[in-house]
């Protein structure tokens, strides 16, 4: 892996570039006098799963909540489609397709399972293809099909997730924010939740993904960024990544021989 300057260069894509979906460069966001993101620069092009990996506390999920709009920026632009963020409330970005599932899923606990679809095309109105687009996500999560009236509270924490990933897919979304999509998962859940996000990958959605299993981000993953103590340290091809030495030994708990690293 190359060093971080040249690195990042050689990973960077120009504003011009006609399929750049997200262009972040300089971002700073703080908490009252905490700086969380130090000026991170991150490029996302159209049709690519990029995943910001990093420990707890690292800034990911801060970088997150400000593309999304739930938190303004110190300094620094980000652009969508070519035109800053600034100034576009979240429902105005989720109306252009920018879209964030949460940490912790935040489905509608008293809403049953349809409802809780429906919420997530509250700003469509072409209800035929709303209605193609409930079957598509029973397809593609055939349990919530199984419990379709039952209460978004009374399902288990996967069943949630599924279901926040498929009220998140009902929006119509051009770029997906997936937050710890495995946070507090059973095993079995985890793959299944990266089987469907293989899956929504596959169909072209673009996503930029957080997630605590660094393993399984740079599997399903086209590019990767490192993120640690509000910067970005590496970035480069998920998959080389997971062949790099201190990604293997900081992330992946192993040498690049495999050999599990000493706690």
């Amino acid at each position: 892996m190359k060093d971080i300057a040249s690195d990042l260069a050689s990973n960077t894509t120009p504003a011009t570039t006609p399929d750049l979906v997200l262009d972040i460069a300089g971002l700073q966001v703080a908490y009252g006098g905490i700086q969380a993101v130090k000026g991170i620069d991150l490029q996302i092009r159209k049709g690519e799963l990029v995943t910001l990996i990093g420990a707890n506390g690292a800034g990911k999920t801060t970088t997150l909540n400000a593309i999304a709009g739930s938190l303004t920026p110190l300094r620094g632009e980000i652009t969508y489609f070519g035109s800053p963020l600034k100034g576009r409330r979240t429902d105005q970005r989720v109306a252009d397709g920018l879209v964030m599932i949460p940490e912790g899923r935040g489905v509608f606990a008293r809403m049953t399972i349809i409802e809780n679809l429906q919420m997530g095309a509250y700003l469509r109105n072409d209800k035929a293809q709303i209605t193609r687009d409930v079957d598509r996500m029973f397809t593609l999560f055939p349990r919530l099909k199984e419990r379709a009236t039952q209460l978004a509270g009374t399902m288990s924490g996967g069943e949630q997730q599924m279901l926040a990933m498929a009220r998140a897919m009902m929006s119509q979304p051009k770029l997906l924010l997936l937050d710890e999509p495995s946070m507090g998962l059973a095993p079995i859940m985890v793959d299944k939740i990266f089987e469907v996000i293989r899956e929504i990958a596959a169909e072209g959605v673009t996503m930029l993904l957080v997630e605590q299993n660094a393993r399984l981000a740079l599997m399903a993953a086209d590019r990767g960024y490192v993120m640690e103590s509000g910067v970005i340290t590496m970035a480069g091809d998920a998959k080389g990544m997971l062949d790099d030495p201190k990604v293997r030994a900081a992330y992946l708990g192993e040498d690049v021989d495999g050999t599990p690293v000493a706690p």
